[in-house]
């Protein structure tokens, strides 16, 4: 971290001089990567709810850990998100009914069981508003240095796994001709996904993750041709919005998730105009 304090009293920017900004900027510069990454199979996989189920999955669990005592209780949601990773992915491969019709029933049924525990004997819900606004300002070096290893994982996962994923996703009657386990490549992939929404769950907010796991690859549709630049428009459009977002916010003093959400939505405005111009 030393080094990257230094690298940040370099640049002699105003807002880089306060610990929680280089803190927020770092952890930011890992997050963009993660979302923008992610956000192409799950656009690509026509999951575009499914972040959003597991997050509510992710709230039920920080609300059963505040129930028990935990003083962290990210890593209930963690848990719990998992589990719902799962149970969705096993149910999906067993029935008849569409993706989203199965993630409407996970997220209404998880958010209600949120509702009900946080609310439980007549308590406050306000000591949750920070899972659901998010406060990217307040990350610690320990919660970079496990981001960290989040994007390292997911990075070997791409090296690796990619092309499986995909055709996964667009073909899986294909992919499994061809000997890929798409159960379990799904199984992979959604439980990948459960661990980044809850560990960035504090950080962005529930309410707006779901539109950083959706608009970087939305708006990179708009201009990529290839594979590749499916991959580096949706990662560079993330790093920049959320630099962005963070930095606005910060002068603004408003929450850092909900600006970075609206730099996306004007990411994907402008990209799709530039298509419909192109063509």
């Amino acid at each position: 971290m030393s080094i990257w304090y230094a690298l940040c009293e370099a640049t002699h920017l105003e807002f880089l001089h306060m610990t929680f900004m280089k803190n927020a900027l770092l952890a930011v510069c890992i997050l963009a990567p993660l979302f923008g990454l992610l956000s192409t199979m799950i656009v690509t996989g026509r999951m575009s709810f499914f972040s959003d189920a597991l997050g509510h999955s992710g709230f039920t669990g920080i609300a059963v850990g505040v129930l028990c005592g935990a003083v962290q209780p990210i890593g209930w949601a963690v848990g719990l998100a998992v589990l719902f990773a799962l149970l969705f992915s096993f149910v999906r491969s067993r029935s008849r009914q569409s993706a989203d019709t199965i993630i409407g029933v996970f997220s209404s049924t998880a958010v209600a069981l949120g509702i009900f525990i946080a609310t439980l004997g007549g308590n406050s819900f306000t000591k949750f508003n920070r899972y659901l606004i998010g406060d990217i300002l307040s990350v610690t070096p320990g919660e970079i240095g496990r981001l960290a290893l989040v994007l390292l994982g997911v990075l070997l996962l791409w090296v690796f796994a990619a092309n499986r994923l995909f055709l996964t996703a667009v073909h899986p009657q294909l992919a499994s001709s061809r000997g890929i386990p798409t159960e379990k490549t799904q199984t992979l992939f959604t439980v990948c996904i459960a661990v980044v929404v809850t560990l960035a769950m504090s950080w962005v907010g529930l309410m707006v993750i779901n539109s950083l796991l959706v608009l970087p690859a939305a708006s990179s549709r708009n201009l990529a041709r290839n594979l590749r630049e499916y991959h580096l428009f949706s990662v560079l459009g993330a790093l920049a919005c959320s630099v962005l977002g963070l930095v606005t916010a910060y002068y603004l003093g408003c929450s850092a998730g909900a600006t970075i959400a609206l730099y996306l939505a004007l990411y994907f405005t402008v990209t799709f105009f530039f298509r419909n111009t192109r063509q």
